[in-house]
């Protein structure tokens, strides 16, 4: 590797140095991340086989009918047979990709929109529901994402969104009438999309419109919600495992959000109201915060921030275009080391720059659960940290060690560790690693000084 742009645009664009990509990538480093950028993102081959999340969530929904027993059957035969298959694949491909920072932006968007296996009965499509609703978008408009992610039933499920009935619904009425419960609406979908994916935490509004929102998506729900779960004979209603609008959920009337008042519109409210948060400036100013926070600094420049969030509100979330303001940045591109890789970032770097190694379950997903980033695992749905702090504590510091080390005792012998070095980290190597490289009393010593080495473990 011959310059720190280089560097820069392989580790902090992409997922880290493979053998021979930094050649590819040298004297042209912004176009080679530009070209990257493509509105229609085709889908993986290698993903491409794996069922559709409608298709996993019928079966969970199908054996909710018969017991829970079943049910737990069910579950944790799909988190053998799909939710692990694609997890590795996933992982796989993100090692052998040749367009690391689509790949890069599939991780930045999936974790804005986390969905997360706390939930367990929705786990087994969570891989799919990344597929279908992240993926296609990446590069395309964010409306649109928002919209297929505030739609799709594991997102509806995991923030509960599938039995919120207005209260003066029909379904909401009977709900008070039979049952006597005093709330049938839950606000949880509504307050993420307004703290976590549109507007920020302080992006200007109130309960009262998180409460206005929670009705305009009553009825956004899936087809696994039935009164009468277990109603016999004919004229009982089949479940699925897609979308499904629930007119008799939905609150009646007018609703008044930020200041717009939205007519009764069944389930067109909740699209107007989406693309209304989309051009909101506060918006724009999140979505430019984080993602200059995840590409240039933990503290994010004011400058910077204020370009992307200027390119995201004029061309209202058109995200190719907010891809490109982030490459022509000139902050990206002063410092090569100001962030550090979480645990993902690391173990998937590790395994592009090792090349020949081929990896397997107990090298790619067991280090991530001693890391402490199991995939599609975050705590909340804040989702996974994005600086230093998060992720080199001293005690999760030392477990880096020790699996970068465990993994370079692995590798091929015939791997020469120098030019291992100089094809990840050379230009920012410093002399201390270079000369504890050289003085290694093994091949497997000397990876892993490289591994190890605090150049390596940031991006």
């Amino acid at each position: 590797m011959r310059d720190i742009a280089t560097f820069i645009a392989l580790n902090r664009f992409g997922l880290g140095a493979s053998p021979g990509e930094a050649e590819r990538v040298y004297g042209d480093p912004r176009g080679w991340i530009l070209s990257q950028i493509n509105p229609s993102q085709a889908l993986p081959t290698s993903l491409s086989a794996f069922s559709a999340s409608s298709d996993i969530l019928a079966e969970i929904h199908a054996a909710r009918m018969e017991s829970p027993e079943r049910v737990r059957e069910v579950i944790r035969r799909l988190y053998r047979d799909d939710f692990r298959r694609e997890t590795f694949a996933r992982a796989v491909h993100m090692i052998k990709s040749e367009l690391p920072f689509a790949e890069r932006m599939v991780l930045f968007w999936s974790n804005h929109f986390t969905v997360s296996r706390t939930k367990w009965i929705i786990g087994p499509a969570i891989p799919a529901y990344e597929r279908e609703a992240i993926r296609p978008h990446i590069f395309g408009n964010f409306a649109d994402m928002l919209k297929a992610v505030c739609r799709h039933p594991t997102m509806i499920t995991y923030l509960d969104n599938h039995m919120s009935m207005g209260a003066n619904s029909r379904a909401g009425r009977y709900r008070r009438r039979r049952r006597g419960n005093k709330t049938t609406l839950n606000e949880n979908l509504a307050r993420e999309v307004m703290e976590l994916h549109t507007l920020g935490v302080n992006g200007g509004y109130t309960q009262q419109d998180v409460t206005e929102l929670a009705k305009v998506m009553s009825g956004w729900s899936h087809g696994g919600v039935r009164f009468r779960k277990r109603q016999a004979g004919p004229a009982r209603e089949p479940v699925h495992g897609g979308f499904e609008y629930r007119a008799a959920f939905h609150e009646p009337g007018s609703k008044t959000i930020m200041g717009d008042t939205y007519h009764e519109d069944g389930e067109n409210e909740g699209f107007r109201v989406l693309d209304n948060l989309v051009r909101h400036p506060a918006t724009a100013n999140f979505i430019g915060t984080k993602l200059v926070r995840h590409f240039v600094a933990d503290n994010p420049p004011l400058g910077a921030v204020d370009k992307i969030a200027g390119v995201f509100k004029e061309t209202e979330g058109d995200l190719a275009a907010v891809s490109r303001a982030l490459v022509n940045l000139p902050e990206v591109w002063l410092e090569p080391l100001p962030k550090v890789k979480s645990a993902y970032e690391l173990v998937i770097s590790t395994h592009r720059a090792a090349g020949r190694v081929r990896p397997n379950w107990k090298s790619l997903i067991q280090p991530l659960q001693e890391l402490g980033q199991l995939p599609f695992s975050a705590p909340s749905p804040q989702g996974w940290g994005d600086e230093a702090k998060d992720w080199i504590a001293p005690e999760a510091l030392m477990r880096r060690i020790e699996w970068l080390r465990r993994f370079a005792g692995r590798v091929p012998s015939t791997m020469v560790p120098s030019e291992v070095m100089d094809s990840t980290i050379g230009p920012v190597s410093s002399e201390a690693t270079q000369y504890w490289v050289s003085r290694a009393t093994s091949g497997d010593a000397a990876l892993a000084t490289v591994f190890v080495s605090p150049e390596f473990q940031r991006r």
